[in-house]
């Protein structure tokens, strides 16, 4: 009877730790590699054609959030959810069919410029790379815009 009830418990245990771990990449859209120096996603996840939004929580507490997308003519693209401009108002974008659209000043920009086109108020460009299925964003990359999100520097 004993052993019946330390296995139930046991049971109920696992699937409690499997649930949460499930709830917790899912809230995050984060899929962490074995390296830790990387974040990756299956590149069909961006099939839709919809800006996905992601954050990195910095050793210092800042969080850096930036969004990826597959744009019109077919390319994976990724970029900070902040721009030179207007990033001390912490609004970021938001899309609008095939433009992603400034929350702070409404300028818009088209899906296919998004990591090619940088400075001003464009989306500041984040490097990703396809590896495979994968699409793979170095963590050094991100921690690179942190400047955008450090809003004790404001002007």
């Amino acid at each position: 009877m004993k052993m019946k009830t330390t296995l139930a418990l046991a049971s109920v245990i696992g699937i409690i730790v499997a649930v949460f771990m499930v709830f917790s990449f899912t809230k995050t859209g984060e899929t962490r590699t074995a390296q830790e120096d990387q974040v990756s996603y299956p590149v069909s996840k961006f099939d839709d054609g919809k800006a996905k939004f992601f954050q990195y929580k910095t050793p210092e507490g800042i969080t850096v959030k930036y969004f990826i997308l597959k744009s019109s003519d077919g390319v994976v693209r990724a970029a900070f959810d902040a721009c030179d401009v207007c990033w001390p108002s912490g609004k970021g974008y938001y899309q609008d069919g095939d433009v992603m659209v400034c929350r702070n000043c409404g300028r818009r920009f088209a899906s296919v410029k998004v990591n090619e086109v940088k400075g001003g108020c464009n989306p500041a460009p984040l490097t990703r790379e396809v590896s495979g299925d994968q699409l793979v964003i170095k963590i050094s990359d991100v921690l690179g815009g942190t400047q955008y999100f450090d809003f004790s520097k404001r002007g």
